[in-house]
């Protein structure tokens, strides 16, 4: 029977659309099972091949759960603000919105078309007003909460200043930005502005000048993960550190916590480990050092027991103390090197390691143990981020300070016990003794550094201490698309909006950039002020400072509505809450996300610490938004690539051609060499009009290629090729792999298709030559990341049209394991659809559809049980690809035996529909079942089945195999003796020779030695 893929997939799209198969129910009656991906953004590039692989694995997974009984939730939405559609907008003044909603309809029309089972009734948008109400709500309650150390949590901003109005700052243990110090009474004489300001210091939202990465070409702060080599990752625009006002998240009150509610996940080790990294944890002092001119230098290190080591100091560029420390002398050079401290990010120069450089300020500190005076630099290398942006550099057991102090010809001295000529390298080590260190000589490091940290706080210039990596986050951004944040400005202090004025929507603006006054997009709307007295939004131009104020023009970032999103999926219509308690309840955690490994640190971090903050003030109940996680590897893409060469041409005289040389040839590898291996012998044929051997078959072939470039130099339009430039010059112009789309492949071969890349490729193709006219070119393959910007994408809407969505799901989960890697090939579809007809017809009897209600034979049911057992293991181990393999056996094994009973034929399309949905819903509904496949009762293992009752024995003879034979397993050491003894064959390899030993091994081997 005809298996009509496309028909077939039309008609259960459309049911599934039309019965809502998938639409999640609130009741809580069932056990609960919530599979998740990460938020997708709508690019308008669309889907590639590689973008469903985790969404294949996911579906088949909550499929699978719904078989079992569960109560799934498996919903979906979009991550829909951000930088691309803004860029968009000011190139072409297209609405973001627009472009947002263009590029969601065409996500959403490919989702469908592969089958996933979402419940779209779910879907969320960040960028919808109803989404963005509660992250505006969200960000509200954070600033009116502060972390109290005391309880570990974060309490609501009233209880601090109750605090306040009790006991001043006495007994407070609070994260903040500086230690303040004040009493009951003088916070109740304050101004309502100077206790805002001291609030600020303390709450969870928080406006503060900060170190960013400011990208003057974006108009914007960027993220760490936004920017590489310097540059925005976006456009490719240089990115400078510059300190700015900006809005932030206090989560480094979390950093415990986010430590150590790893070890309940279970994600994937080097997920763990990269957030430990970005954390940071580590245990030291906090040690001040007075100088010379009166200023304190605060520092933390890890190894307080070399203290006796520190011969200078480092500050952080940007490290507030340097304008205090730099001389006049020293003033020009220590500007200079900011300025270009100030073009590098944290990253670069984190990763930096080898590229020394600083500048001395001109001041010297004091060794509060050795009461030396060490000179004061700055350097890039000290992060201002990191501990108090300032280090004691001890030379002699740190390899960044040895560096520093052998450019700068500064002191080291070894104060940790080594055979390490430490002049020359350095020594680090926590198995040694000090040395050099007064009272600590002698001591192990766990000893040193106990005494020293006592001896730092009986001298009252420090204390133990345990600090974090990790810094709180920027929460402005410069943009228009984004969410507006919910605050306005009164005497200069920030207040929050009224729950009853949210959501605050995005104002309409003329245009997306910066205003003429520099401040953000936001800045150019005409409507976009808050009156106070009447609890609205207004126009502009009516602010007084009065009763109507300036509200703020920054936008969230676009991490805001992806910190929080999985919560309103559990309650995604409800414009009371952001989510009802008993369904936050219900749902709990997310019990599997799938997604890539991109998202190690920024998006799982700032979700952890959200969901946190909800917790710590009784809105939900879980402590962490991901219990399981898993990360699935790329789907590579095989890119294409042509040689190409740009040769150097002799203009004609009076001719109106430039020598441009922009023109294509298309060469191989091969051409390029014997141009260079003979390049003197063809200049010498052509520039000194030396005759050509023709009994040379070198000079012959030297020939061809002399002939063909006048050739070329004609069909552009040029006199001939200039080879008075030399080879240097002609092979300049060389350019190796330059990519072209994989579309110009002459279907599966690696053939270029010359024509179609003149008529449909990039304009630059459109004049090409191949160097040999009517040569078939074969194309470099390279596998490399799939991606439009290397031309090797492939739609899978061209999959699903040729091979079916069922194909596309079947060979994308049966490539490999999932955590990897892979490429893809098309042409292996073509065997995932072979299976997928050999399944279709194991229901059909010719062009009848024929299912017998014969009971099977224990031969069809040991394999379907085979199956079952095998596929319950890999769904709950995620080996998808041996699941698919163990498909193909089973349907070859029934076909074999033309097995059609319905005993086994219904079970069997149940197994296979979390893969292939569509055709096992065809098949179900053939087979008489007016209902969908999606909620029947997964099949029970009966091992009975797989319990062999005979067993094919090998029957060796002095150890070489003669034969086998079929015996019941349960026969014994006797009776198979006295069964095989008899035997015909046995008499005949035993040739009338004695049995001096009969070996069995039950269920394995007979071996008879004779």
């Amino acid at each position: 029977m005809f298996y009509d893929h496309q028909q077939i997939e039309k008609k259960w799209q459309k049911y599934w659309e039309d019965n809502q198969t998938y639409k999640t129910s609130d009741s809580t009656d069932k056990p609960k099972f919530y599979v998740l991906d990460m938020f997708p953004y709508p690019s308008g590039a669309g889907l590639h091949v590689g973008h469903p692989l985790g969404y294949i694995a996911s579906d088949i997974y909550a499929r699978f759960k719904r078989h079992q009984g569960f109560n799934v939730l498996h919903p979906v939405g979009y991550d829909s603000f951000g930088l691309p559609a803004e860029q968009y907008a000011i190139q072409t003044g297209t609405h973001p919105a627009i472009t947002t909603e263009q590029n969601i309809t065409r996500y959403e029309e490919q989702l469908r078309k592969i089958g996933f089972s979402f419940d779209w009734s779910r879907e969320v948008r960040t960028s919808d007003a109803s989404y963005y109400k509660w992250t505006q709500w969200i960000f509200i309650q954070l600033f009116h909460s502060w972390y109290n150390k005391d309880t570990d949590k974060a309490e609501s901003i009233e209880t601090l200043i109750k605090h306040f109005e009790e006991k001043g700052t006495e007994g407070l243990n609070a994260n903040q930005n500086e230690e303040l110090t004040f009493t009951s009474e003088e916070w109740k004489n304050k101004s309502e502005i100077e206790k805002e300001e001291i609030l600020l210091n303390y709450r969870l939202a928080f406006r503060a000048e900060t170190t960013v990465n400011w990208c003057p070409a974006l108009g914007t702060v960027l993220a760490n993960d936004e920017i590489k080599d310097g540059k925005s990752e976006r456009g490719g625009y240089p990115v400078f550190q510059k300190k700015m006002m900006q809005w932030s998240m206090r989560i480094s009150a979390y950093s415990e916590r986010l430590l150590q509610g790893l070890k309940t996940l279970d994600w994937p080790q080097p997920l763990k480990d990269a957030q430990e990294y970005w954390i940071g944890k580590s245990q030291g002092a906090q040690v001040r050092f007075a100088t010379e001119n009166g200023e304190t230098i605060e520092v933390f290190t890890t190894r307080p027991d070399t203290i006796f080591g520190a011969t200078f100091m480092v500050l952080a560029p940007e490290n507030p103390l340097v304008q205090n420390l730099t001389t006049d002398e020293q003033k020009t050079e220590v500007d200079n090197y900011i300025e270009e401290t100030s073009k590098k990010t944290e990253r670069d120069r984190m990763a930096d390691v080898k590229n020394v450089s600083g500048v001395f300020t001109g001041s010297y500190a004091i060794n509060p143990f050795t009461g030396k005076k060490i000179p004061v630099y700055i350097s890039d290398y000290v992060l201002m981020g990191y501990g108090t942006g300032a280090v004691m550099a001890v030379p002699a057991h740190d390899e960044r300070d040895h560096r520093f102090a052998k450019k700068f010809n500064l002191e080291i001295i070894k104060v940790v016990e080594s055979d390490v000529d430490v002049q020359e390298e350095s020594y680090d080590s926590k198995d040694s003794v000090c040395v050099n260190s007064d009272f600590l000589n002698g001591l192990n490091y766990k000893d040193a550094k106990s005494k020293i940290i006592a001896e730092i706080e009986n001298k009252g210039i420090g204390h133990g201490t345990t600090n974090y990596r990790q810094r709180d986050a920027i929460f402005s951004r410069q943009r228009y698309w984004g969410e507006p944040v919910p605050i306005y400005y009164k005497d200069g202090m920030p207040y929050t909006l009224p729950n009853s004025a949210l959501p605050l929507e995005l104002p309409e603006v003329e245009k997306y950039l910066p205003t003429e006054d520099g401040d953000p997009p936001l800045g150019n709307a005409k409507t976009f002020a808050w009156d106070e007295a009447n609890q609205k939004v207004v126009d502009t131009d009516l602010i007084d400072d009065k009763t109507i104020f300036p509200l703020e023009l920054s936008t969230m970032p676009g991490w805001a509505g992806s910190s929080w999103y999985f919560l309103r999926y559990m309650d995604p219509n409800d414009d009371s809450v952001f989510a009802k308690k008993e369904l936050t309840d219900y749902w709990g955690q997310v019990d599997l996300y799938i997604g890539g490994s991109e998202h190690a640190t920024g998006h799982l971090l700032y979700s952890r610490f959200w969901n946190m903050f909800l917790k710590d003030r009784g809105y939900i109940e879980q402590n962490e938004p991901f219990q399981k996680l898993i990360n699935q590897g790329m789907i590579l893409g095989m890119s294409a690539f042509v040689d190409i060469l740009r040769p150097h041409f002799k203009v004609k005289e009076n001719s109106h051609i430039s020598n441009a040389n922009s023109k294509y040839v298309i060469v191989s590898k091969s051409d390029i060499q014997f141009i260079n291996d003979n390049w003197l012998r063809l200049a010498e044929i052509k520039l000194k009009q030396i005759e050509p051997n023709t009994n040379s078959e070198l000079d012959l072939e030297i020939l061809k290629y002399i002939i063909r470039f006048d050739e070329i130099a004609k069909e552009f339009g040029y006199e001939d090729l200039n080879y008075n430039l030399g080879w240097n010059t002609f092979y300049d112009q060389f350019q190796e792999n330059k990519h072209i789309d994989i579309k110009f492949l002459k279907g599966t071969s690696n053939d270029l298709d010359f024509e179609k890349l003149k008529i449909e490729g990039n304009p630059e193709f459109r004049d090409a030559i191949l160097l040999w006219d009517n040569q078939t070119y074969v194309c470099n393959r390279e596998v490399e990341k799939m991606s439009k910007s290397k031309y090797n994408v492939v739609n899978p809407d061209d999959i699903c049209n040729e091979y079916g969505a069922d194909g596309l799901r079947l060979y994308e989960m049966f490539l490999g394991p999932l955590e990897q890697s892979k490429p893809w090939n098309t042409q292996g579809l073509s065997g995932v659809y072979g299976f997928l007809k050999k399944f279709w017809n194991l229901y059909f009897n010719g062009d009848t559809f024929e299912v017998s209600d014969e009971e099977p034979t224990k031969e069809e049911f040991k394999i379907l049980h085979t199956l079952i057992k095998k596929v319950l293991f890999d769904i709950e181990n995620f080996s998808f690809n041996t699941s698919v393999s163990s498909f193909m056996i089973a349907v070859n094994e029934l076909q074999k035996l033309k097995c059609n009973k319905r005993a086994i034929l219904e079970p069997l399309a149940i197994i296979i529909s979390p893969y292939a949905p569509h055709i096992c819903e065809e098949v179900w509904n053939l087979l008489g079942n007016n209902w969908s496949i999606e909620f029947e009762k997964f099949p029970v293992l009966d091992e009975s089945y797989l319990v062999e009752d005979e067993i094919d024995y090998p029957v060796s003879f002095n150890g070489k195999m003669k034969f086998k034979i079929k015996l019941a397993a349960d026969l014994g050491k006797g009776e198979v003796e006295k069964i095989i003894l008899e035997n015909e064959d046995a008499k005949r390899y035993l040739d009338g020779k004695t049995v001096k030993n009969f070996i069995f091994v039950p269920k394995k081997i007979i071996n008879i030695v004779s």
